[in-house]
């Protein structure tokens, strides 16, 4: 849809950060019974993150529940990595009289569980075989902490500036109960049971520390299910995420993580984010609405105006491929421009917003009818940057002045999350934070 605020990751796999090791002639029986022997299996590339637009090639569908992504890395597992069938996005509050001592304790418990689990083993106490006989699935786990979490655990000198309250957008319709929250999960995987099995285990391993304030589950694409590899298509049946950051760009890391202590940041002075947050970065939260029945009465052609990319196969208006660059001032027979100005991934480019980017990578969600009659469906957008200031506020700022896709979508809750740096081994999530 487009090509800054609701594209995503690509849904197929290219090169991955995580371990994967080819399994020509994998047998589901040779799968599973590895799985339940080991507890892990070491999967295709399949099951690998992929970065490119176009990936080249598709994962075969017999090799989904190989996939395994590493709980202890440098980044959080969740962000580089290629979209996943299946997502649960979980808001905790801490509940009354909590503290810091028992989030560290949350966190211990929350961090050796998405350890576990992310290897294909069974949670630690009373798990509830939900996922049992399937193998990782490419699960990830990924932990946040939003800005009330910080007076709640006395540590408010710790919040980074970075996790100031996002300002009013015009689009905002925000049901606060469905915003916000001290901490914030994010899980995904190639399996349905696999993700609800963690789930599970994470809001047990809750116990009396916390309570869920707001769940949202939201679904992608199989990967492997086209007959090619392509980039995702979202519920308007855009094709979304051709524009999506790589980390084969010099500057990936720069826009989308925070640097280490003394590293210099995008704009060339040093981070102003605490300690803690070396190797973090922020995410951003939003249930978009997607006003379906509105959309589809559009034609084709009118669609693609509002977009300013073909349905068929994402490419400009202007011609070409989709990773074709978009002649911004091309003009028709009419000398009209060919991409409208108000046209929503002309509005979106990085060069149209002061070389403001973001890694965007989320969910669909559909929800049912609700009172009207009309579906409750949409983006669960999930947006990745060092910075929300110079990242998402910009792009969606710009939206704000006049881009002809707000008539047809609605932001209707939002969070914003400040996302450590991966725990080593021996460590958890938060640790420094928490323990510093």
């Amino acid at each position: 849809m487009s090509d800054q605020t609701l594209p995503q990751a690509p849904e197929t796999s290219g090169k991955s950060l995580s371990v994967q090791t080819p399994t020509a002639g994998l047998t589901r029986r040779k799968l599973l019974g590895t799985a339940g022997a080991t507890g892990l299996v070491v999967g295709t590339a399949g099951g690998a993150a992929g970065y490119a637009a176009a990936p080249e090639q598709a994962t075969p569908l017999s090799s989904i529940g190989s996939g395994q992504e590493m709980f202890h890395v440098k980044h959080q597992p969740g962000i580089t990595q290629g979209l996943q069938a299946r997502g649960h996005l979980v808001a905790f509050d801490l509940a009354a009289g909590a503290g810091r001592r028992e989030a560290a304790a949350l966190l211990r418990r929350w961090s050796e569980t998405a350890r576990r689990l992310m290897a294909g083993e069974p949670a630690k106490d009373d798990d509830t075989d939900v996922a049992r006989d399937a193998g990782p699935s490419s699960l990830t786990i990924t932990f946040g902490f939003g800005h009330s979490f910080f007076a709640r655990t006395g540590l408010g000198k710790q919040r980074p500036v970075s996790l100031d309250p996002l300002p009013d957008f015009s689009s905002d319709q925000l049901d606060t109960s469905r915003s916000n929250g001290d901490l914030w999960v994010q899980i995904g995987a190639n399996d349905a049971l696999v993700a609800f099995h963690a789930l599970r285990a994470i809001q047990k391993d809750a116990g009396r520390a916390a309570k869920v304030r707001w769940q949202m589950n939201g679904f992608n694409r199989t990967p492997g299910a086209t007959a090619h590899p392509t980039t995702a298509r979202n519920l308007m049946g855009q094709i979304d995420g051709t524009r999506n950051p790589k980390p084969t760009e010099a500057d990936f890391a720069k826009r989308i993580f925070v640097p280490e202590s003394g590293s210099e940041s995008e704009s060339g002075s040093g981070s102003n984010d605490p300690a803690w947050m070396a190797n973090g970065s922020y995410a951003v939260v939003r249930r978009i609405r997607m006003l379906l029945d509105d959309w589809e009465q559009l034609s084709a052609h009118a669609q693609e105006q509002v977009i300013g990319r073909r349905k068929s196969d994402g490419a400009p208006l202007t011609g070409g491929t989709e990773t074709t660059e978009m002649d911004l001032e091309k003009t028709d027979a009419n000398g009209d421009l060919v991409v409208p100005v108000n046209a929503h991934a002309r509005i979106t480019r990085p060069d149209q917003n002061g070389g403001a980017a973001m890694l965007r990578r989320p969910f669909s969600y559909h929800d049912g009818i609700d009172a009207d009659g009309v579906p409750d469906a949409g983006l669960l957008f999930v947006c990745w940057q060092a910075d929300p200031l110079r990242g998402f506020v910009t792009v969606q700022r710009k939206l704000d002045r006049g881009d002809a896709l707000s008539k047809y979508i609605r932001h209707e809750s939002s969070g914003l999350f400040a996302v450590p740096g991966g725990a080593a081994e021996g460590e958890y999530v938060g640790q420094r934070l928490l323990e510093g």
